[in-house]
């Protein structure tokens, strides 16, 4: 038998966790995820900006204000979402049940769902397995808790990174699920990062809104933002280096480590997109704002006739060129340019003929492709991650209700 690591959520110091099948999923794969920290945690969190927010999320949110966190109860398989009155109260008490095996107040503890919408939670089978749920946790249980927060995903996604601070080695850990319905703000996306920092409450929210900006809001799936997602951090301490403040030396080391884990899971995530046989990863430059250069990513992105042309392998840039009139930014159509890889496809707005589009079409048979379009406006640059959209993607999303 293999030796145990610690890694992923666990690899900081003080950090446990756990994953098993609780009765959620019909299928009997791990539906229910605990990550818990020994001591009191800082915490920091994101989460959906779609105006139907799920049960766990309107919690949490209220609890992060409140103080610091214990633990994080995670299922998979249910949304606990647009289920009233009773939605909240299945999240109170589940909360407290765990508090009561830390023997914590229940503010301490966060939670978040993720999974069909609508339906109650089996609560009485969660409560069952809340007790086994807890006495398992362990530091080398991390893979089994990043399984268990999955829904459509075909594989569980772990990152870890690690720097210096004052002679301490200071550690940061995450997971992630999510293949479909992700979209900039976040959607059907659930991330979840550890550290052992002694990190101010101010530098960790800052940090963790930087890096959510950089790697989560610059990827897009299918253009659809949901109930339920959040991104969620807890910092406990337990390094034991000096209390990185924002502005500082530290702080930098730290936001750069936490940005690296980041993009790994986002990596992750846009490989394991439901039904993608490709992945696109879209440079916008020369556009007169950032603002404009986001618009002008995020409409490429989005747009499904795009999508859909990179899975037929169809080197069809006027989709490209609709998407970008279509985006609300400034431009002008006889400064745009087009390149697929070195492959340059438009220029000033027209385009450079079948010869080129040959080059192009041996660009799309790639599994990796960069597109890259030039505005001529300004000096201003934006990324954007996406997947093109195959029959598998419908076919998944046909019978999704179903398969959990």
């Amino acid at each position: 038998m293999g030796k145990k690591v610690q890694g992923g959520i666990t690899f900081p110091k003080g950090f446990q966790a756990n994953g098993l099948h609780a009765g959620i999923k019909s299928n009997r794969k791990p539906d229910l995820a605990l990550i818990v920290s020994e001591v009191d945690a800082e915490a920091a969190g994101l989460f959906t900006i779609n105006r139907i927010k799920a049960a766990p999320v309107r919690l949490s949110q209220r609890r992060m204000r409140s103080g610091q966190s214990r633990a994080i109860l995670v299922n998979s398989g249910n949304a606990n979402a647009c289920t009233g009155d009773a939605g909240m109260q299945d999240a109170l008490q589940l909360t407290e049940k765990v508090s009561q095996f830390l023997t914590c107040n229940a503010r301490k503890i966060l939670c978040a769902s993720t999974g069909v919408i609508g339906r109650p939670l089996p609560v009485n089978n969660i409560l069952e397995a809340i007790p086994k749920l807890v006495e398992g946790v362990s530091p080398y249980r991390h893979l089994e808790c990043a399984t268990a927060i999955m829904t459509t995903d075909t594989y569980p996604k772990e990152a870890q990174g690690e720097f210096q601070c004052n002679g301490e080695t200071v550690r940061i850990g995450g997971i992630a699920k999510g293949v479909g319905m992700i979209h900039p703000q976040m959607a059907t996306m659930l991330v979840f990062l550890t550290t052992d920092a002694n990190i101010s409450r101010d530098a960790l929210r800052s940090a963790l809104q930087t890096v959510v900006d950089r790697n989560f809001h610059a990827l897009s799936v299918d253009g659809e933002t949901s109930t339920n997602d959040s991104v969620m951090i807890l910092a406990n301490g337990c390094a034991e280096n000096p209390k990185i403040q924002k502005g500082t030396p530290s702080y930098a080391d730290f936001l750069e480590t936490l940005d690296r884990v980041c993009q790994k899971l986002r990596e992750l995530l846009v490989h394991d997109g439901e039904g993608a046989t490709k992945i696109i990863r879209i440079s916008v430059q020369g556009a007169r704002s950032r603002t404009d250069a986001k618009k002008v990513a995020a409409s490429i992105a989005k747009s499904i006739l795009v999508k859909t042309a990179f899975f037929g392998e169809d080197v069809n840039w006027g989709r490209i060129m609709v998407a970008i009139g279509n985006a609300g930014a400034t431009v002008r159509e006889e400064k745009i340019d087009i390149s697929f890889g070195d492959v340059a496809l438009v220029h000033q707005g027209v385009g450079m003929g079948e010869s080129q589009e040959e080059k192009a079409l041996e660009v799309m048979k790639g599994k990796e492709i960069h597109l890259f379009v030039s505005l001529g406006m300004g000096p201003m640059t934006a990324e954007y991650w996406t997947t093109d959209m195959s029959y598998e993607y419908v076919r998944i999303n046909a019978g999704y209700k179903g398969r959990t």
